[in-house]
């Protein structure tokens, strides 16, 4: 019971990719380029982050210099990489056959990251089941792009 809301609320994060992706893809017609198109994106999310984190009185960690660079460089340049590629993906395949491959392909990498414990997370190691439910979402996105 206790995972219950954290798996409602990561079910409604998956839910609104489709919307950003759709919106974003719109904004892009409307700019005339898909840089154009995330770095609005970027730039109205950091704004919102930013406006949270004042209201919140979110104070700044205390020590930042034990980061590692690459940190604090990969979430934004993954981050960006997936926008973009969702908004000049989503008009060409459609939102059901980007987002199939999206989580397939998360998926796919997740299994494989849990496999090892990355980023010192809990280790889950694979199982039957664990690759069973990846070979049906893969088998879903085959049946979207068939049909």
């Amino acid at each position: 019971m206790k995972t219950l809301v954290p798996m409602a609320l990561a079910l409604l994060a998956g839910a609104l990719l489709p919307f950003q992706a759709g919106i974003n893809a719109q904004l892009r017609g409307h700019l005339g380029a898909p840089m154009s198109a995330a770095l609005v994106s970027f730039v109205v999310g950091t704004l919102a982050l930013l406006t949270v984190v004042l209201v919140s009185r979110t104070p700044w960690p205390a020590n930042t210099s034990d980061v590692p660079w690459w940190q604090w460089l990969s979430g934004g340049l993954l981050g960006a990489s997936y926008l973009i590629l969702s908004i000049v993906l989503t008009p060409i395949l459609g939102v059901a056959l980007t987002f199939g491959l999206i989580v397939a392909g998360q998926l796919t990498m997740s299994l494989a990251l849990d496999q090892v414990g990355a980023f010192g997370l809990v280790q889950h190691g694979l199982n039957g089941w664990r690759a069973l439910g990846a070979l049906l979402i893969v088998a879903g996105v085959v049946l979207i792009r068939k049909f």
